[in-house]
């Protein structure tokens, strides 16, 4: 659809406008694998209902818009374990990389953290790498 693009900009102006007020408002980087992991390995007791807000709008949010746009199409496969398994795969990436896609790369590299620019260019290319593999390769997603 040739609105698709507005779609992403006012997304990506969201989780950019999140992210300031996160670390503006306390201090804290908004990265969603850590808020996340803290509450499942129990490290992040002490803000466990601030995690828990953030995790509740994470989903919330775009059932909303979801619910007031009307049908919204993702494009994701339709193919039940290519989910599942991409799924554990990304925790598990950001797990390892000690953060993901809205620590490094929209929180780090706008603090001009090398490490978060390091991580965000390696899985840049690790998503590139494997769109050629799965989609233009293997044909599965």
């Amino acid at each position: 659809m040739q609105t698709d693009w507005i779609m992403g900009l006012l997304g990506g102006l969201m989780i950019g406008l999140a992210g300031a007020v996160l670390l503006l408002g306390n201090g804290k980087i908004m990265g969603a694998s850590g808020i996340i992991g803290g509450l499942v390995d129990g490290s992040g007791r002490s803000d466990r209902t601030e995690r828990i807000a953030f995790v509740a709008a994470l989903f919330g949010v775009p059932a909303v818009i979801a619910l007031l746009m009307g049908d919204t199409q993702t494009h994701a496969t339709g193919n039940l374990f290519v989910l599942i398994a991409a799924g554990l795969l990304v925790g598990t990436g950001t797990r390892i990389a000690n953060g993901c896609t809205s620590g490094h790369g929209v929180c780090g590299i706008s603090r001009f953290s090398l490490r978060g620019i390091v991580a965000t260019v390696f899985y840049i290319l690790a998503g590139g790498l494997s769109v050629v593999l799965f989609r233009h390769i293997l044909g599965v997603i």
